[in-house]
Order: C-alpha cells, then sequence, then structure tokens
C-alpha cells in the first residue's frame, strides 16, 4: 500500500507517519529535497538532502518518478519508493495530489485536517524557522486552509479527510483507519 499524508503544516504529518511505521511496519519515503536542513533534521531519515546538481543527475539517470517546487525549494520522490510493493508511507503537499495521482493512481491519500488552525500555527512556530521562512509558512498555512475549506474538488481528491484534535484519540482514528484500510 503506498499511504499519503497530507495537510496544512504543523497538523501532525510527521508525527502521524512515525506512528503508522511503529504501530503497523510500513516504510517511510523519503523525499528528496534541495532545501537547507534544519535544526535536528538528520540527512537520510526522514528527507534526503541534495544540492540542486545532485538533484538534476537523479533526473538525468531517470530514477525521479516526480519533482516540483515549493516555497522556493525544490522536491523529488524515486521511482523506487514510489512504486514499491511494501507498505509505504509519506507526505505530500495538497497541490500535487492530482499530479501525483495520475502517477500512482492505487495511492491512498488522508487528509489531516486541524480542528483548531491555531494549534498548527503553534506547532510551527515551535520549530525555530527562520523568521521569514516562519512567516512565509504562517501566510501558506491560511491559504492552504481557505482552500481545502472552500474547494470541494480538492477535498474529493483525497480518499479520506480526518482530524486532527492533537490528542491519542487522533492518533488512534488514524491508526484504525489505516489498520482497516490493510485488512481490505
Amino acid at each position: 500500500m503506498l499511504l499519503a499524508l497530507a495537510g496544512v503544516t504543523g497538523v501532525g504529518k510527521s508525527y502521524f507517519k512515525d506512528r503508522i511505521v511503529e504501530k503497523l511496519n510500513f516504510e517511510k519515503i523519503k523525499i528528496i529535497t534541495t532545501r537547507e536542513i534544519r535544526i535536528g533534521e538528520k540527512n537520510n531519515e526522514d528527507k534526503i538532502f541534495v544540492t540542486q546538481e545532485e538533484l538534476q543527475k537523479l533526473k538525468d539517470s531517470n530514477t525521479i518518478a516526480y519533482d516540483f517546487n515549493l516555497l522556493g525549494n525544490n522536491y523529488a520522490y524515486s521511482k523506487e519508493a514510489l512504486f514499491s510493493d511494501r507498505n509505504t508511507v509519506f507526505e505530500l503537499h495538497y497541490s500535487t495530489i492530482s499530479d501525483l495521482k495520475k502517477i500512482c493512481p492505487n495511492m491512498i491519500a488522508i487528509y489531516i485536517l486541524p480542528t483548531n488552525i491555531e494549534m498548527a500555527k503553534e506547532q510551527t512556530k515551535r520549530r525555530h524557522l527562520d523568521k521569514e521562512v516562519e512567516k512565509n509558512r504562517l501566510l501558506e498555512i491560511d491559504e492552504h486552509y481557505r482552500n481545502i475549506l472552500s474547494n470541494d474538488n480538492l477535498r474529493k481528491k483525497f480518499d479520506y479527510i480526518i482530524y486532527n484534535n492533537y490528542d491519542k484519540e487522533s492518533e488512534n482514528r488514524i491508526i484504525e483507519l489505516v489498520k482497516n484500510l490493510l485488512n481490505k
């Protein structure tokens, strides 16, 4: 199963991804990126940090299934990761859902919606981002949140929408949903 988690910055995508890996034996898909590594991040853990030249070499060698630019940085998924027979989970930006569904039509996409958008903003502020990056992320949260709430066609592109109350109950709901999907 190829499982994608989407939602605004700070909604808990990484947290839920880690719980799915821990509790359900999924493997993380590591996104390839040219963005700067942040404090606390480790190369080759959740992300593979590369230079623009290294990313171009990967593209030239035909190992990239999909690449995109977001907030001034380049990101990519390898063919090996997206087309695996294993149970894998990754985070996706909501703006890429249409393209990824074309490339991976069997992908299951879960959109995680915060019950309180201010909680997502607080989580984002705890990341100790550069002030300009933080400002842009907070603006993007508002834009993204308005877009997902007002755009029926966008919401329909996701297989499931689940709410995050930032509590154990929310974690249990996501784990149960994925368990049920595995049992189908």
